[in-house]
């Protein structure tokens, strides 16, 4: 399917500001489940544009806004065409091998990364119990992941504003609600108690036909996370909406935690009273 993303961040100052450094992760990946056709970024006032890739291989943009503004706009457009990629589990590797391999030292010296703790997927003991409450009873990894995806969609509740960008697993586990950042930092937390690689992912998911109309409501960015399955490769699941990730998702980037993928992260020389504003349009493209 081909979906069109426009998502507008918007900074406005009471006093003007300056030297504004920002980095921005809102290019889609091109992968096997997806491909960007066209991406766009307008940036209010007008600066010069630099781009690289991270050590996760996510795209990113920077610029430096000097002179003085009260006002900081970035709109990033985006066509993606998105199909879903059928789960090859015939390539799964049977339980017991699948497990010890996970398990293996070179396997987890290979994947580091994906394996520790970080600032918000926390080993936090009472995280840990949580994950040991998740048996894994001789199921494979996918199906471990899949099992501990729809537990934590069971556990908790989807509750705007009751957490905060800042919130690690464990608080979240104590507060027992939370959003979609919150639900992937836990289930990224269970995998690596596990033993099982997991990454954050950032990104979009279109719901406007689940509302029975045009994606012309309120939307926002969306998170998940991707497991690594030995003989299928990196899967992904999204606990807050009990799901495996199809042709509603798209990609933007992923890392160890979301400190990792912020898609607009900046500092700027001035005054701290500031407004934020971000909107997010996803819909089917037409014609």
């Amino acid at each position: 399917m081909r979906l069109e993303i426009c998502h507008t961040t918007r900074y406005a100052y009471a006093d003007p500001v300056a030297d504004s450094v920002n980095e921005l992760r809102l290019a889609p990946r091109t992968d096997e489940r997806q491909a960007c056709y066209q991406h766009r970024l307008i940036v209010e006032p007008n600066v010069s544009m630099m781009s690289y890739e991270d050590y996760f291989g996510n795209r990113v943009y920077s610029f430096t806004a000097s002179d003085a503004h009260k006002e900081l706009a970035i709109t990033s457009q985006s066509t993606v065409v998105t199909r879903d990629s059928p789960i090859k589990r015939e390539s799964e590797l049977p339980p017991e091998l699948a497990w010890a391999k996970i398990r293996s030292e070179a396997f987890a010296n290979d994947n580091a990364e994906y394996l520790l703790p970080s600032v918000f997927a926390s080993f936090h003991p009472t995280v840990a119990a949580y994950a040991g409450s998740i048996g894994v009873e001789g199921e494979g990894v996918f199906d471990y992941v899949q099992k501990a995806s729809e537990r934590i969609y069971a556990d908790f509740e989807y509750k705007p504003l009751s957490t905060g960008v800042h919130t690690t697993a464990d608080e979240m586990i104590g507060i027992g609600s939370g959003v979609c950042q919150d639900f992937a930092h836990l289930l990224l937390s269970v995998c690596r108690l596990k033993g099982i690689p997991a990454r954050y992912v950032s990104g979009y998911h279109f719901v406007g036909d689940l509302q029975g109309r045009d994606a012309d409501f309120e939307q926002a960015s969306h998170a998940w996370i991707e497991a690594y399955v030995p003989g299928v490769g990196w899967q992904g699941f999204d606990p807050t909406n009990r799901n495996l990730i199809d042709w509603r998702y798209v990609k933007l980037a992923h890392g160890r935690d979301y400190l990792d993928i912020v898609p607009v992260k900046g500092v700027y020389r001035g005054t701290s009273d500031q407004t934020l504003t971000v909107q997010v349009d996803v819909r089917l493209a037409t014609g």
